[in-house]
C-alpha cells in the first residue's frame, strides 16, 4: 500500500476522482503514454460533433479507473483467488496502457497494411524505459504485453496462463472497461444520449465463475444496454456519412502515398492528429482528398447501398485494392480526376454477446438465450445492418453520372 499522501489524484469529468499509487503514477509520465494527449479518441468526428475533441489519454485514464473498480468489486467478494499481486498490477498497466500505439485520426488506417496498434502496444511495453517503469511498478512487462495483445502466446509466464486469459477477457470483452468508458465518454462529448452505461452496476453484477466472467440475471440487461448503445452510436456518430466520407479520404491518401513510395510505414507510427494532418499536407500539397479530409472541403455522398455478403461485387470491393482499382475506373469513365472519388466499406464489427448468465433458476445460459432485446442472431443483424457501401465524390463533380456508373459497376 502506498503511504498516506503518496497517491496521485485526477479529477476526470465523468468518473471522478481516478487514484494513483506513488508506483503506479510514475507511468503517467511515460513519453509514450503522453503521446496519447495529441490523438483524439474519435478523428473526424468533431466534424460533425464539435464538442468531440477529447483524447485517447482522457480514454485511457477512464479505462484503468474502471479497471481497478471492477477488479475491487470482485475482490470484495472473494472472486479473485487466483489473482496474484504482479497480475493485478500488470492488468491496471495494461488497461493505462492498452491503446499507446494508437494511430491518429481514430481508425481511419485500420485496413491498411500497417503493424496493428496493439502489436506497437505489446512490444513498447517490453523494451525500455516502459519495462523499467512496469518492473518498479509491480508489474510483469512481458504479461502486460500479451494482456494488450492478444495475438501473443499464452504461456504460463509468471502469471500463469489462467490468470492472463481471465484479465484478457476483462479487458476486452462484453462488458469491458474499454468499452464502457468510450461509449460513456464519446457520448458525453459528442452532447447524445446513446451510450451512457451504468458502470457501478456493471460492477456489481459480475462474478467470476472457473476463471471465466459471469453476469446475474439482474445484470443481464446491462449487455442490452451496451449492445443497443454500440448500436446507436455506430448509426449517429462513429459511421456518420461525414465521417466515412473523412476516413475514406484519408484511408485512400495514405494507401496511395504507402503504394507510390511517397510515405513510408515508419512515418505513420507514433504520430499525434496534428502531426498527422502536417504530413499529409505537405506531401500532397494539392490533393482533393486531404482538403476533403481536414480542410473543409467533404466530399459529399453520391451513393449508398446495405452492404450485401452474398453479393460477390461487394466481396470484391471489401479488398483495398480492388477499390482502388474500381475507383479509378469510375473516375475514368465520367471525365473525373481520379482523387476526386472514394468508395467506402466500413469494417465489420461484431456485437459480442458470448458472456454467460446465471438464470433465474440457477443454471448458466448464453447471453444470446436470456435476453429480450437479443435473442438468438439478433445482435449479428443489427451489426451487419449498419454497413453500407458508399461512394463519394467531390463537390462540384458530376455526381449523378458517378452514382448510376456506380449502379451499373455493381450490378455487372
Amino acid at each position: 500500500m502506498s503511504k498516506p499522501g503518496s497517491e496521485r489524484i485526477l479529477r476526470d469529468p465523468l468518473w471522478g476522482d481516478i487514484s494513483f499509487d506513488a508506483s503506479l503514477s510514475v507511468l503517467l509520465g511515460a513519453r509514450e503514454f503522453l503521446r496519447l494527449d495529441k490523438v483524439r479518441q474519435l478523428g473526424p468526428v468533431a466534424q460533425v460533433y464539435p464538442g468531440a475533441t477529447h483524447t485517447r489519454l482522457s480514454h485511457s485514464l477512464g479505462v484503468y479507473h474502471l479497471a481497478k473498480k471492477t477488479m475491487a468489486a470482485l475482490e470484495e467478494r472473494g472472486m479473485l483467488p487466483f489473482a496474484t499481486q504482479e497480475g493485478r498490477r500488470s492488468f491496471l498497466a495494461a488497461s493505462l496502457f492498452h491503446d499507446i500505439g494508437h494511430f491518429p485520426y481514430a481508425h481511419s488506417l485500420k485496413e491498411l497494411p500497417l503493424e496493428s496498434h496493439e502489436s506497437m502496444a505489446g512490444r513498447a511495453v517490453q523494451a525500455e524505459p516502459l519495462a523499467s517503469l512496469l518492473g518498479s511498478a509491480g508489474a510483469d512487462p512481458a504479461m502486460v504485453a500479451r494482456i494488450i495483445d492478444t495475438k501473443l502466446p499464452l504461456d504460463a509466464g509468471r502469471g500463469g496462463e489462467g490468470e492472463t486469459r481471465f484479465y484478457r477477457g476483462l479487458l476486452s470483452g462484453v462488458l469491458d472497461p474499454d468499452k464502457v468508458d468510450y461509449l460513456t465518454r464519446d457520448a458525453f462529448h459528442c452532447g447524445v444520449p446513446y451510450g451512457i452505461q451504468d458502470a457501478e452496476y456493471i460492477a456489481r453484477r459480475l462474478s467470476v465463475e472457473d476463471g471465466e466472467l459471469v453476469l446475474d440475471a439482474k445484470g443481464a440487461m446491462s449487455v442490452d444496454a451496451v449492445l443497443f448503445s454500440k448500436y446507436q452510436m455506430y448509426r449517429a456518430v462513429y459511421w456518420h456519412p461525414v465521417v466515412r466520407s473523412a476516413t475514406a479520404a484519408v484511408k485512400k491518401a495514405v494507401s496511395l502515398g504507402l503504394d507510390s513510395g511517397i510515405l513510408e510505414p515508419r512515418e505513420l507510427y507514433g504520430l499525434g492528429d496534428g502531426e498527422f494532418e502536417v504530413l499529409l499536407a505537405r506531401r500532397f500539397p494539392s490533393s482533393p482528398l486531404v482538403r476533403s479530409a481536414f480542410f473543409g472541403q467533404a466530399f459529399e455522398e453520391v451513393a449508398s447501398y446495405p452492404y450485401d455478403q452474398a453479393n460477390p461485387r461487394h466481396r470484391e470491393l471489401s479488398n483495398l485494392e480492388r477499390r482502388r482499382e474500381a475507383e479509378s475506373l469510375l473516375a475514368s469513365s465520367c471525365g473525373a480526376e481520379g482523387e476526386s472519388v472514394a468508395i467506402d466499406i466500413p469494417e465489420p464489427i461484431h456485437f459480442e454477446s458470448e458472456l454467460k448468465v446465471r438464470g433465474e433458476e440457477g443454471g448458466l445460459v448464453p447471453f444470446s438465450q436470456a435476453s429480450v432485446l437479443f435473442p438468438g442472431g439478433k445482435s449479428a443483424f443489427l451489426a451487419a445492418s449498419l454497413r453500407r457501401i458508399r461512394l463519394f465524390a467531390q463537390r462540384g463533380s458530376e455526381g449523378g453520372r458517378l452514382a448510376a456508373a456506380f449502379e451499373e459497376f455493381l450490378m455487372a
